[in-house]
C-alpha cells in the first residue's frame, strides 16, 4: 500500500493530477472516506490529467457524471446513497466496473455493504479485490482526514 500526505486541496488535485496523466483504459478506481474528505478534488485533478477541460463536481445525485474531450473518458460515480451491491445493480451501475475509459467511484465500500451493516461501509471484510470479477484493472484509495486541510491518501492497485 502507497500513502501520500497532502497539505491540501492543491496538493490532493495534484497527486489526482498524476494518476491521471499515467491512467490507463479501463481504469477504475475505487475511493472511500467520509463526507468532505476530499474525494471529488482527487477526482478533479484525475480529470485535468485526462486534459479533461470541463468543471467537475460531485455526481451525488445524478449518480454518474460522464467527461469527455479528453485522453480517455471519466466516469465519475457516486455510491453514497446506494446501500450495496444489489443496489448498484438494480442501477445499472455496475457497467461502468469496466469502462472504456476511466471510472472513479466515491463511496465504493458500498459495493461491500450489506443491510447490516449499511450504516458502516467497509467493515463487512469482503476482500476489495472481489471487484476485479469486473474490473480487471483496480485502485483502491481510501482519505482519511488528518486535519482541516491535512489529508493521508493511501492507494493499493489490484489486476493488469
Amino acid at each position: 500500500m502507497v500513502t501520500h500526505i497532502s497539505h491540501s486541496p492543491a496538493e490532493t488535485e495534484a497527486l489526482g493530477e498524476a494518476w491521471g496523466r499515467a491512467a490507463e483504459n479501463g481504469l477504475v478506481i475505487g475511493l472511500s472516506g467520509g463526507l468532505g474528505a476530499g474525494k471529488t478534488q482527487l477526482v478533479r485533478g484525475l480529470a485535468r490529467g485526462l486534459d479533461i477541460a470541463a468543471r467537475v463536481h460531485s455526481p451525488t445525485f445524478a449518480l454518474v457524471n460522464v467527461y469527455s474531450g479528453g485522453r480517455l473518458a471519466l466516469f465519475h460515480l457516486d455510491w453514497y446513497r446506494l446501500n450495496g451491491r444489489p443496489e448498484i445493480i438494480a442501477a445499472g451501475l455496475e457497467e461502468y466496473l469496466a469502462p472504456a475509459g476511466v471510472a472513479v467511484i466515491e463511496w465504493a465500500d458500498r459495493w461491500f455493504a450489506t443491510p447490516e451493516n449499511a450504516a458502516q461501509p467497509g467493515e463487512s471484510g469482503i476482500e476489495r479485490s472481489e471487484l476485479l470479477t469486473f474490473a480487471p484493472r483496480f485502485r483502491w484509495a481510501k482519505i482519511e482526514v488528518l486535519s482541516e486541510t491535512g489529508r493521508r491518501i493511501s492507494h493499493e492497485d489490484f489486476g493488469a
